[in-house]
Parts: structure tokens; sequence; C-alpha cells
């Protein structure tokens, strides 16, 4: 029987990082899941692993602390003998959008920082030796506000920015014997968005992103999961790559136009 490897997904309570965890509890890995907050739902998270058939840990920690960071890495090595992945989605946010891009006082504006950016360079940190050791991988949950520009607040863009930016610096630094790569969702259908704007705001804009991006659907916290796994569990030779799990939004709105034949211009046409 093949042993399990073992994995760390921050922010593992909820939403992406909940259907992350379970996704890497069916492919057979052991899990330590994390929350800060959210203790009830991360309880039923990891009976959800469990379920799956994963032996699990559970962790309350801020990732913006370092010894909780160098906890979690120790923990999950005492455990199970090692590490083979790091899921950085420990991430929060301030819903100002872009008409007040200047809302944020410089405090909020660190916290965001210190949790998307600093907590996830700490985690890794932490973790590396022992990724080096299984040539495993880490995979950073970005978004595609750090691609693109747009986001709930600029203090959230620009954390993504980095995120990214630090996911290219470590997949030089790490390699050979680590992968790091990101993935960069658009709009998820997760309470995180409903939380912050109000359900009416939602509805709103999700309908607009259906209507205006080539694949005419939001991410799934599933979608999101299924990626991760991919990179995580098999892409062997895929490694500082950011991946836009977007629908096409990146491509603009021309292209949700040009798909219908009635739309296209002349010299498209037959």
């Amino acid at each position: 029987m093949t042993a399990r490897k073992s994995a760390i997904v921050t922010g593992s309570a909820t939403g992406v990082g909940a259907a992350t965890a379970l996704a890497l509890a069916q492919r057979g890995y052991n899990l330590l899941i994390n929350y800060s907050k959210s203790e009830a739902e991360a309880v039923a998270s990891e009976a959800t692993c469990r379920a799956a058939g994963a032996d699990t840990l559970l962790m309350r920690g801020d990732v913006a602390d370092d010894a909780a960071c160098r906890a979690m890495a120790d923990a999950a090595v005492a455990r199970w003998g090692g590490l083979n992945a790091l899921v950085n989605n420990a991430g929060i946010t301030s819903f100002a959008g872009s008409a007040n891009w200047d809302a944020l006082d410089v405090e909020a504006f660190q916290k965001i920082l210190g949790v998307n950016v600093i907590g996830a360079f700490q985690m890794v940190r932490a973790c590396t030796p022992h990724l080096k050791a299984a040539h495993g991988a880490i995979v950073n949950i970005s978004s595609v506000a750090g691609a693109l520009g747009v986001g709930s607040s600029v203090a959230y863009v620009a954390s993504k920015g980095a995120v990214n930016a630090m996911t290219l610096h470590l997949a030089r630094a790490l390699a050979p014997e680590i992968r790091v790569n990101a993935v960069c969702p658009g709009l998820i259908t997760t309470r995180w968005f409903v939380d912050g704007i109000g359900a009416q705001n939602y509805q709103h804009l999700k309908s607009q992103y259906e209507q205006s991006t080539p694949l005419g659907r939001a991410c799934t916290a599933e979608d999101v999961a299924e990626a991760v796994a991919w990179l995580v569990d098999g892409a062997r030779t895929v490694t500082g790559e950011l991946i836009l799990l977007d629908s096409g939004m990146h491509l603009g709105k021309s292209a949700a136009v040009l798909r219908s034949p009635t739309q296209a211009p002349a010299a498209f046409k037959n």
C-alpha cells in the first residue's frame, strides 16, 4: 500500500481552501487544516477530509504571525514525517473598489499585505526545507486582480500582484527540488463576495461577469481546487506558471462579441 502524502492548506475552513483540502484528501493526501476565525467550519472541513480517507490535523493560526507558520510546518512533519505540498490560500481584503481606491488607511493596507503576501512568504520559508526533501510543490492562490489590476481594493490588487511576482521568483529560487505555481481566479461563487458586497450587488456583478466573459461562467471553489490539485499532484514539468481561472476575462469583452457570427466584422463573414 502506497503511503499517503501530506499537505498544508492555509485558510482551509471554507470556500476554495476547504474544496482544495478535500480534493487533495481524495487524491491520497493527509491534510493540515488551518483557520484563523471560522472554527466550526474548520471542524466540518476536517471531518470531510477524514471521510475521504485522510489523516488530519486542525490548527488555528494567523499566517501573518511567523511563529504560527513555523508551528504548522513543524506539526505536519512531526505527524507525518515529511511534507509534500503547501497551498497558500489564506487571504483577506477590504471591499473599497476602484472609485474609492484611496479609502483605505495605512493600517488596513498593511494588514492585507501582512496576510496575503508576508503570510505566504512566511509559510514558504517555514516549509521549504521539508518540501525540498520531498521534491514537493507550492501553489499560491492569487487572483486575476494581480494580473489585470482590477479587484476589491487597491491593497488587494497590490497584494496579489506581489504574490504573482513572488511566485515567479520562488519558482527560480527553489528549483529543481520544488515546483512553485499560482492560480488566479476571477469571480468565485463563494461567500467571499456575498459577504463583502451584499447578495444583491453580488448577483449584479455575477450577471455582468457571465455576460462579458467568453466562457460565460463564474468560477466555483471546486474549479479552483481541481486546478490546484493538478499542480500539486501532477504537472511534473510545470513551474513558474500563473494560471488564470477567469473564463477568459483577460481576453476582454471583444472576445465575447466576436464569437457571434451576426456581430462579426464583414471580413469574417462568408
